[in-house]
């Protein structure tokens, strides 16, 4: 299977690994997935260092606008996208429109840094959770 997926509830922590040719298909089921755990809220690590994908323009841009649509549903975690130079450009449009999100996103060439950058950062609070706090 070309993307493997980790949702942790506890760290509130969604990790991706793309290992060869990705498809819209592959990349829909973690949509899906995503969807399913109600993890929208949760920090996202997309390593796609390993991946790369016989998708058209058109495939990126329908994901991106999927994954868009999920906006209006409530906050959105953070986002780190590790991709090889030459598929930034490809991935560019969806990127762009997942940007436009209230929430972090940069894309980086390496997983290290991405991965000190999205531990650096919470993941939002769904909406309607309530904050408690005992006062002392």
């Amino acid at each position: 299977m070309p993307l493997t997926w980790t949702i942790d509830p506890q760290q509130k922590l969604i990790t991706v690994i793309a290992k060869g040719d990705v498809t819209r298909a592959d990349f829909e089921a973690l949509l899906d997935a995503i969807d399913t755990a109600n993890a929208h809220p949760y920090r996202k690590l997309f390593d796609g260092e390993l991946g790369r994908t016989s998708m058209t323009p058109d495939d990126a841009m329908a994901l991106g606008v999927r994954m868009r649509a999920t906006h209006a549903s409530g906050p959105m975690g953070p986002l780190a996208v590790v991709l090889p130079e030459e598929y930034i450009d490809l991935a560019g449009h969806a990127l762009g429109m997942l940007a436009a999100a209230d929430r972090p996103m940069r894309v980086f060439g390496a997983i290290a840094p991405a991965r000190r950058w999205l531990n650096g950062l919470k993941a939002p609070r769904p909406a309607g959770e309530e904050q408690h706090s005992i006062g002392l």
